[in-house]
C-alpha cells in the first residue's frame, strides 16, 4: 500500500497525455530528484482541470488522475519548480479547494482578506 510522506507539486503546467515514463524521466532529468517510495509527484495541465500523481514504491509506478468537473485546481505561481505539501494540503488541492489560502495561519488569513 502506498504511504505518502511529501507531496511534490511540479508548478509549470505539463501535457497530461505523458504517460509515466515521460513523467518519471521529467522528474530525474529536470528536476534531478530520485523519487523515493514515500513521494509523490503531482501534475497539472495548462488549464488548471486535471491532475495527474506520480509515485513510486517497491514493485512499480502509480499513475493516478483526477479531473474537476467545474472549476481548476489552485496552482503555485511562483517561478520555483516544485512546491511540497501536507497530506492535508494535498486534500484540499484534490477537493479544489484554495490550499494556499486554508494553510495561512488565523493572523496572516484577516490581513489577506
Amino acid at each position: 500500500m502506498l504511504s505518502i510522506q511529501r507531496w511534490w507539486l511540479i508548478t509549470a503546467p505539463m501535457d497530461l497525455r505523458y504517460g509515466m515514463d515521460r513523467l518519471l524521466g521529467y522528474v530525474r532529468l529536470e528536476l534531478e530528484h530520485t523519487p523515493g517510495e514515500s513521494d509523490a509527484y503531482v501534475f497539472v495541465n495548462r488549464a488548471r482541470t486535471r491532475i495527474k500523481m506520480l509515485c513510486c514504491d517497491r514493485h512499480g509506478v502509480w499513475l493516478a488522475t483526477r479531473r474537476l468537473h467545474q472549476g481548476g485546481f489552485k496552482w503555485p505561481r511562483d517561478g520555483d519548480a516544485t512546491w511540497t505539501l501536507r497530506a492535508e494540503q494535498f486534500g484540499w488541492l484534490c477537493a479544489g479547494i484554495d490550499w494556499q489560502r486554508l494553510s495561512m495561519g488565523p493572523s496572516t488569513l484577516s490581513k489577506a482578506v
